[in-house]
């Protein structure tokens, strides 16, 4: 392979320290257990040594250890983002079922059955697939409000990929309704009734984080819906 330069071994080195120092920040994010986490740090760090190793015994080109950190860095990268998205799905759907038991309560029962108990079923059913995927390392969870549309679909001649596609368009039509639905303003009090001006949407209310958080888990609901209707 040639001699090598001492400006290729150092550009592999310090790809493998920023490998290193990648993998003891995306541990320090996800890995809580401190044994599990040293252990993850110290197997990427062994990793990224015996890249540079080979690269200085010549069983590998300066080219071919850069590319093997590049890969690892990126499988490492997407392992945190699925596990960032998973863990936001398990957070919607927290916020999904305390939503709907708000509007079982703001209008006394009135809109329980169609908007409050089905947003909760689905806030329950999203935590369930996202946490068992988060926990499990899988993607393929399906929870029993999914496969209860899923059902309904085949029992009208279609598929699961409709019932996917249905569930994911409620799902984004419920947000949508929490997005929209009066609430009290902060503010608001009365001695005794509350008028239409004491109420404001509820997207009015929203920090801007709180509102950035809602609108991205729309659209990974809506990327899945998406990536149904191709199939």
């Amino acid at each position: 392979m040639g001699q090598l330069k001492n400006n290729d071994y150092w550009l592999v080195s310090k790809a493998a320290g920023n490998l290193t120092n990648q993998a003891c920040t995306l541990g320090a994010r996800h890995i809580k257990d401190g044994t599990l986490r040293l252990q993850f740090n110290r197997e990427v760090s062994y990793y990224a040594r015996s890249i540079v190793n080979e690269v200085a015994l010549g069983k590998k080109s300066p080219e071919q250890g850069l590319m093997d950190i590049k890969n690892e860095q990126s499988s490492l990268l997407s392992q945190s983002w699925e596990i960032a998205k998973k863990g936001a799905g398990t957070i919607a759907g927290a916020m999904q079922i305390i939503t709907g038991a708000g509007v079982c309560y703001g209008s006394a029962g009135t809109l329980c059955l169609v908007a409050g108990v089905p947003m909760m079923a689905h806030g329950a059913n999203n935590v369930y697939e996202n946490g068992r995927n988060l926990l499990e390392d899988r993607t393929d969870t399906e929870g029993p409000v999914r496969q209860g549309y899923q059902a309904v679909a085949k029992a009208v001649g279609y598929g699961e990929r409709e019932g996917n596609m249905a569930y994911g368009a409620t799902d984004i039509g419920l947000s949508a309704y929490a997005l929209s639905r009066y609430v009290l303003k902060p503010d608001a009090w009365r001695l005794f009734r509350y008028v239409r001006s004491d109420y404001v949407r509820s997207y009015k209310s929203m920090g801007a984080s709180a509102m950035g958080f809602e609108i991205y888990t729309d659209l990974q609901t809506g990327k899945q819906v998406y990536q149904e209707t191709g199939q």
